[in-house]
This record gives structure tokens, C-alpha cells and sequence, in this order.
């Protein structure tokens, strides 16, 4: 797995080169805005996870998470440490670990 220095490269760098599609987390579900589609966590899998910690700032720290799906779709999530976690089911949040 490559390594990134900043969450800016990772995402410029996957999104060229294997998962051009931007995700969203929803409480239930993953949405791809582009597409127009809802992918449930039963269909989509973590290929990698990238953790960046900010320099100056705990409030700075994120993950990037690169997903497919059953059906092919490859995209990037981003996701502040623990932003989400009171937002979403338990099957998405088991998901995400």
C-alpha cells in the first residue's frame, strides 16, 4: 500500500488512479451524489484506510477510506476521527472500523 504525506495527495492520487467516485455517509448507507445511488454496508467492502493526524490539531485528524462496491463502483470516503460515530447505524459503524 502506498504511503501519502497529506489527505489532499491521497485523495488527488486514488481518485486518478482507481476510485474516481466521491461517497457521502449517510446514517444507513453510503451515496455516491454522482450517481445518484445508496450502497448498504452489506454491499460494499474497505479496500484501504489511510489515517492523517493534523500537526497543530486533534481536530485535524481524518481518515480516507477506499471503497467498492458489489457492483464495481469504486470511491473515497473522508471522515473526521469520530465525527460520524453517533450519526450512523451500528452496521455502518461496524463497516468502518
Amino acid at each position: 500500500m502506498k504511503n501519502y504525506d497529506t489527505l489532499s495527495e491521497a485523495v488527488n492520487d486514488l481518485q486518478a488512479t482507481e476510485y474516481p467516485y466521491d461517497f457521502n455517509l449517510k446514517p444507513e448507507c453510503l451515496e455516491c451524489p454522482s450517481l445518484k445511488i445508496e450502497i448498504r454496508p452489506e454491499d460494499f467492502k474497505i479496500d484501504k484506510t489511510y489515517r492523517f493526524e493534523g500537526m497543530s490539531s486533534t481536530d485535524d485528524n481524518s481518515i480516507l477510506y477506499a471503497i467498492s462496491s458489489k457492483n464495481e463502483i469504486k470511491g473515497l470516503l473522508v471522515d473526521a476521527y469520530g465525527v460520524y460515530a453517533e450519526n450512523i447505524s451500528e452496521a455502518m459503524r461496524k463497516k468502518l472500523r
